[in-house]
C-alpha cells in the first residue's frame, strides 16, 4: 500500500504576548494549529520516528517565538513560527499554520482609553427574564458571557496554605472572567436601555479602575457600585468564572518571561458566584 500524504504538528496551540509600554498594555492572543509535511514517512510505514519533531517542541517553537516577536502582528507572527521551522528542519518541506485571533478591544473609561481594561470583541448576549402572576411581577435584565480583562492591579494572596497548595501568593496578575449578571428591578427606570447601559459602564470602571484583591473582592465593589448608582435595580447576582493567563516558563530555552508571554486557559476554572443586595 501507498503513503499518498501525511502531515502532523500541532492544533490548539494557545499563546498571549503582552506588550507593556508603562501602563499603556497591548494584549496579543492567537490559537495556533501547525502542521508539517516532508519527510517523515518513515514514521508511519517503518515505525521509524527519527525524522519526527515532537509536537511538544512544535508548541514550544510557537512560544519561544512569541517571546522573541511580543509586538508582531499576527500575519508577521505566523511568519516568523514558519520560518523557524524551515530554517531548522530539513525533512521539513512545508508548514501550514493557521490561527484564530482572540481580538481585545481597549475600554474607554471616563472618556479616555484605558491603559490596562479590555473587553472582548463581539462580545456577551444581553437577557430578559420575567415572571409574572395577578399578584406579582418580577422583571430581571442581564448579561451572558461578557468577557472581560485587565492585565494588572489584580492579585491573589493569604489564601489557606495547607498540605494541598500549589499556587504561590501573587500581587500583580492577569484578571480576566466570562461574566453572567442578573439585576432585579424594584420599579420601572426612566429608560430599560440608558439603565441597563449604566450597568454595564459602572461594571467596567469599577473592575478596570481599582485594585482587586481577587474575583470576590472585585465582584462585591462592582455590585455595591451598580446598587448605589441605579436605585431601581433591588439586587445584582453574579458567576464569574477565572479566564486564566499563566505565564509561559521559558527558562529551559534560556529566555526570561517578565511577564510578556502567558498560555491561556479555561478549563478547569475557578468559579466565583455572589448576590449583592440592598439591606432590608
Amino acid at each position: 500500500m501507498a503513503l499518498t500524504a501525511s502531515r502532523y504538528g500541532k492544533a490548539r496551540v494557545r499563546v498571549m504576548r503582552l506588550t507593556r509600554d508603562g501602563d499603556h498594555h497591548t494584549p496579543r492572543e492567537l490559537t495556533l494549529s501547525v502542521l508539517m509535511a516532508g519527510r517523515f514517512e518513515a514514521a508511519w510505514t517503518e515505525g521509524d520516528n527519527r525524522a519526527c519533531v515532537a509536537t511538544d517542541s512544535v508548541k514550544n517553537i510557537v512560544n519561544v517565538t512569541a517571546a522573541r516577536n511580543l509586538s508582531l502582528d499576527k500575519e508577521a507572527f505566523v511568519g516568523a513560527v514558519a520560518k523557524v521551522f524551515l530554517d531548522t528542519y530539513p525533512q521539513v518541506e512545508t508548514v501550514a499554520i493557521e490561527a484564530t485571533e482572540t481580538r481585545w478591544r481597549r475600554e474607554v473609561i471616563g472618556g479616555a482609553p484605558h491603559g490596562h481594561t479590555f473587553t472582548l470583541d463581539g462580545n456577551g448576549v444581553g437577557t430578559v427574564a420575567l415572571t409574572a402572576s395577578r399578584g406579582e411581577t418580577v422583571l430581571r435584565s442581564g448579561l451572558r458571557g461578557f468577557t472581560f480583562m485587565k492585565t494588572t492591579q489584580s492579585g491573589w494572596a493569604d489564601f489557606v496554605d495547607d498540605a494541598y497548595r500549589t499556587l504561590p501568593d501573587t500581587t500583580d496578575r492577569i484578571a480576566a472572567t466570562s461574566m453572567d449578571a442578573t439585576w432585579t428591578w424594584s420599579r420601572p427606570p426612566a429608560d430599560y436601555a440608558e439603565a441597563n447601559g449604566r450597568v454595564l459602564s459602572t461594571l467596567i470602571a469599577v473592575f478596570g479602575t481599582t485594585y482587586s484583591h481577587g474575583v470576590q473582592d472585585s465582584m462585591y465593589r462592582m455590585g455595591e457600585a451598580v446598587l448605589a448608582d441605579v436605585p431601581e435595580i433591588a439586587e445584582i447576582g453574579f458567576a464569574m468564572p477565572n479566564k486564566h493567563y499563566i505565564p509561559i516558563n521559558l527558562q529551559p530555552f534560556c529566555i526570561e518571561n517578565p511577564g510578556t508571554v502567558f498560555l491561556p486557559t479555561d478549563e478547569p476554572h475557578g468559579q466565583i458566584e455572589a448576590t449583592i443586595g440592598r439591606r432590608g
